[in-house]
């Protein structure tokens, strides 16, 4: 069974504090925008590897691609 890019947003809502977070794909492949306070300051690998750790072993697992473009909330609302 493929997830959906529901349960994606879901797992990624339940390990990262985020404003905003909208999740695209086909059950293998992904894309997602994620908005959160937590990217303040961070550079762009370091905002994955964020993402990453919310998604824990399901990145491995069950989540074949996943493409982010993550940013703060001010970087949200420009």
């Amino acid at each position: 069974m493929f997830p959906t890019p529901e349960l994606v947003k879901n797992y990624i809502a339940a390990g990262l504090d985020c404003t905003h977070v909208d999740v695209e794909g086909d059950g293998q492949h992904f894309k997602a925008v994620i908005v959160s306070e937590a990217f303040a300051g961070k550079r762009l690998i370091q905002r994955h590897q964020i993402v990453y750790a919310a998604l824990g072993d399901r990145m491995r697992e069950e989540i074949h691609a996943l493409s982010m473009k993550t940013l703060t909330p001010e970087e949200f609302a420009q």
